[in-house]
């Protein structure tokens, strides 16, 4: 779950030029808020074995700082952008780990609104209606067999110019989906919030 909430986030080094005009509003848009935080559902679908599930879950960043909760899921992930801990309700346990550890920059939660920056080519494909709302789409294409997606569809709100949903096709036939649902951006976060308190 927590992989494909980060897979999520990363985008293009070559893009057509709409697509490319698109991302990098989204981008000077995003760099204007000093914290982010999304109510989301997070979807995993695999047709082949049957599998279709979600669950809602919210997320928060300040910087390189983020917290994860997915509480049907029993999972919450806190990083003060040096350290990541990893809490599973189920068993009660939490997993620490430093950034570089986790080695894979798809893996970093705080890129969530900048699907733009790295090893994905980009294509524009339509601007159309979701839910009432003016949206485009654009997809994204591994430029190296790295990140065992095959295609990323991300869908961006056309009114606020941010992130609205996500769609990875993981090469094991598994299909991941994020879906925004309430976003506020600048609230006043505490350092301490992104950190884990074992209490």
């Amino acid at each position: 779950i927590i992989t494909l909430l980060l897979l999520t986030l990363f985008t293009p080094a070559q893009q057509d030029s709409k697509a490319k005009g698109i991302l990098d509003e989204v981008t000077a848009k995003t760099k204007t808020y000093k914290t982010i935080s999304a109510d989301f559902t997070f979807s995993m679908e695999n047709k082949e074995m049957e599998i279709d599930e979600k669950n809602d879950g919210s997320i928060k960043l300040k910087d390189k700082k983020y917290v994860v909760d997915l509480p049907d899921a029993g999972i919450k992930v806190f990083s003060d952008g040096t350290t990541s801990w990893n809490y599973m309700k189920q068993g009660n346990q939490v997993t620490v780990s430093t950034i570089e550890d986790m080695g894979n920059e798809l893996m970093d939660p705080s890129s969530l609104f900048s699907i733009y920056e790295k090893g994905f080519s980009s294509k524009f494909v339509a601007e159309r209606n979701v839910g009432g709302k003016s949206v485009y789409q654009i997809d994204l294409f591994p430029e190296e067999d790295v990140y065992d997606v095959s295609k990323i569809t991300i869908e961006i709100n056309k009114s606020t110019m941010m992130i609205q949903s996500a769609t990875l096709y993981v090469t094991d036939g598994n299909l991941y989906g994020i879906v925004v649902k309430k976003m506020e951006t600048n609230q006043d976060f505490s350092d301490a919030d992104f950190i884990f308190d074992a209490k």
